[in-house]
């Protein structure tokens, strides 16, 4: 799809020859003496048109309007949130509806954050998952132009559209079939995206059993897919600048392995790499944005399987921090390859470390699939991480960590067991993980409730791609307000593997 910003006022959207022409009209709209303006006014005066947020009025061929087919969206006081409930509103006209071309207008005043949330909800509205279909039928809108009045927005813009082309790379990866998303084509298309300020580097099963991630391991044995430890890349600032590393939970499809998983809806384990493909998202972001900051993504991709080889309940493995781990449920498996992750993130002596999982039920029934569950050991980072959610309307709540959580995981056969009972288990698997974070500044997301929808609207939603790159951009704004600090961070520690600037070869 692709997106034009136009100076526009209303006078001029009338004129404008589209296929389709949605304009948002807020609360205490007053008409001016143009034909679009005198046509809204009247709209509202017979109460054909209500201003509140996704109340439509649709027309075809209006008299003195140019495009074949006219919808008024009632857009309330033209905040991001009340746009995006309009728009959202309007996609369901504009979808069944014959044309290639949109223009979206505002009949009152636009901030960034409005415009953004057109953006992303034509985005989403419109996508179509065509990949594996045999005959797909693609998007039928292809041009969007996104009129408004005010001509400094083209920031807001650019950072909009290129928001939309990392969650729609996140969707497309997360949506794949597992046998069309193995952790080798996770990894291919990691490096698909090395190239300008991004590199990538690509462990193997030997790389990675010589740095000792006995965890990872566990959770990869049970399948003939080779797991990948994929490491990418973004230098943006000086070399000397903490990173903030990112890691995505990458269980290419998650059968629970020995306690397998009933089979009713276990298809929607593919999207159990949701974490991962949010991480390609940010990145597919970061390539068109290029902010000044360093990131870092680690996704430890494999599949958790029954086979013969797979880890038992009971077993105790060792991680790479040095921990054993008494591995009571198989199915708990995320929390296993991610110990592992965090554990090399410290190499990098990051600014901060947020990983991503769509890690538990349990978070499914605390916040359903309005807000991911955030969870952090830094009140600094949660702030940040809450305002990025509240900005980018891509929210998250926060939940505890208290030690007495903790002590459910106590095992007599190792230093930690992988679950702790039913009660609170979003917390004790966050618990799990804080273990493997000593020292650090880390937040863990819990996108269980938000990364897919299930039903007739199965798909990925491609979040949190969208709160992360509102965090990544106010760390980029803090930086720039004091300068750049000196540090040994870097590049110190990082480990042999395959690295590309574009090429698929592993």
């Amino acid at each position: 799809m692709n997106f034009e910003l136009a100076s526009m006022s209303l006078g001029l959207m009338a004129d404008d020859a589209t296929d389709l022409l949605l304009v948002l009209v807020p609360d205490g709209f007053k008409p001016g003496r143009d034909r679009l303006s005198r046509l809204i006014g009247e709209a509202m005066k017979s109460q054909a048109l209500e201003t509140k947020a996704g109340k439509l009025l649709s027309a075809w061929r209006a008299p003195g309007v140019a495009a074949e087919r006219l919808v008024l969206a009632g857009a309330g006081d033209m905040s991001a949130v009340q746009v995006r409930t309009a728009v959202v509103a309007a996609m369901a006209l504009v979808k069944s509806a014959a044309g290639r071309r949109l223009t979206i207008g505002f009949a009152g005043p636009c901030t960034g954050g409005a415009m953004r949330a057109a953006v992303q909800a034509v985005a989403d509205g419109s996508y179509v998952y065509t990949t594996t279909k045999s005959k797909p039928e693609g998007r039928k809108l292809h041009d969007v132009v996104i009129a408004v009045a005010d001509d400094t927005l083209s920031e807001p813009f650019r950072q909009a559209t290129a928001l939309v082309a990392g969650i729609e790379w996140a969707k497309e990866w997360a949506n794949r079939p597992a046998n069309h998303a193995t952790p080798r084509q996770l990894a291919e298309a990691a490096q698909s995206l090395a190239k300008g300020k991004i590199e990538c580097t690509v462990l193997g099963p030997k790389q990675v059993a010589k740095l000792g991630m006995g965890s990872f391991l566990a959770v990869a044995q049970g399948s003939q897919e080779p797991l990948r430890f994929i490491e990418l890349r973004y230098d943006g600032a000086a070399k000397g600048e903490p990173p903030v590393v990112l890691v995505g939970k990458g269980i290419t499809f998650d059968t629970g392995g020995i306690s397998i998983k009933p089979a009713p809806e276990m298809d929607e384990m593919k999207f159990d790499m949701c974490g991962a493909a949010s991480v390609l998202g940010v990145f597919r972001t970061l390539s068109e944005l290029k902010p000044k900051i360093n990131v870092v993504g680690l996704i430890p991709a494999c599949e958790n399987m029954p086979g013969g080889k797979a880890v038992k309940p009971g077993d105790v493995v060792t991680s790479m921090s040095g921990q054993t781990i008494e591995i009571l449920n198989t199915d708990a498996e995320g929390r296993l390859v991610l110990c592992d992750a965090l554990a090399y993130a410290a190499r990098f002596k990051p600014r901060a470390v947020v990983d991503i999982a769509t890690l538990t039920g349990a978070c499914v029934i605390a916040l359903g699939g309005v807000r991911s569950g955030l969870f952090s050991s830094s009140d600094a980072l949660a702030a940040a991480l809450l305002t990025a959610g509240e900005s980018s309307l891509d929210l998250c709540w926060r939940l505890p960590l208290d030690d007495e959580y903790a002590e459910g995981l106590k095992s007599p056969f190792a230093d930690v067991a992988n679950v702790a009972g039913r009660a609170g288990g979003a917390v004790t698997a966050a618990k799990f993980l804080q273990r493997f974070a000593s020292g650090l500044d880390w937040a863990h997301l819990d996108i269980a409730g938000t990364a897919w929808k299930g039903g007739a609207a199965k798909g990925a939603t491609g979040r949190p791609v969208g709160l992360l790159v509102d965090y990544l951009l106010s760390v980029e704004k803090e930086q720039g307000s004091r300068g750049s600090i000196p540090t040994k961070a870097g590049r110190n520690g990082r480990s042999t593997g395959t690295r590309s600037k574009g090429g698929l070869s592993i």
